[in-house]
């Protein structure tokens, strides 16, 4: 995969929480064993009336959002079933960046910003899963809806988005330095274990001579 290091973009928003799997993609279209051909089904039920025609009141169909590449959701978005189809269809739809917050209830429990095996299949794809605060959120939520058009850069070194509207605001977001490490040198699962290709060769060949005897 690619590596990511900086992405800058139009900024979409998803004013929903709990998107799950099902919604980001829906499973009539798992049964290909091909990679491709998810993006234009991403939201399918959401984007497209019952006539396949696009769906006006889906926030993502508006022309203000065509060819974003960071989507600002709720949080828990990825919940559901496993899929990694659903970070195909993300990535093919041409999002790098995904942002959601954390939200912490009155009985003290946290629902993430994103599903575990969601955000792990993402890094293994190449995209960006950056968990705020609700209140970073509803600040680039009020942005884009003030600034059509806006954009942002995203600079994973950094660890910093920066919001390029006349006020120019600039967040800080944590990450996993091992996913951090991971993006910013485009390893996904097979890249890692090629890394390791002179331990894998030393360890079989201690196991054939194991067998032989």
């Amino acid at each position: 995969m690619d590596a990511f290091v900086t992405q800058k973009g139009i900024v979409a928003t998803l004013d929903r929480a709990n998107v799950d799997t099902d919604q980001i993609i829906p499973k009539q279209f798992l049964k290909s064993i091909a990679r491709t051909g998810f993006g234009e089904s991403l939201f399918f039920d959401w984007a497209l009336l019952p006539d396949g025609s696009p769906n006006p009141d889906f926030e993502l169909n508006q022309p203000r959002f065509k060819n974003a590449k960071i989507l600002v959701a709720r949080n828990n978005f990825g919940c559901g079933s496993s899929r990694e189809h659903a970070v195909w269809a993300v990535v093919q739809a041409g999002y790098t960046v995904l942002i959601a917050p954390s939200k912490e209830q009155d009985d003290g429990n946290r629902v993430p910003a994103f599903a575990d095996i969601f955000a792990n299949n993402a890094v293994k794809n190449g995209v960006l899963t950056i968990e705020l605060s609700e209140n970073d959120v509803n600040s680039i939520f009020d942005q884009v809806a003030g600034h059509e058009g806006l954009e942002a850069t995203v600079d994973l070194e950094a660890q910093r988005i920066t919001l390029h509207s006349d006020d120019g605001v600039e967040i800080a977001f944590d990450i996993d330095a091992i996913k951090k490490d991971h993006l910013l040198r485009g390893l996904d699962d097979i890249a890692l274990s090629l890394e390791r290709v002179a331990e894998i060769d030393a360890f079989e060949a201690i196991h054939n001579v194991q067998m032989a005897n």
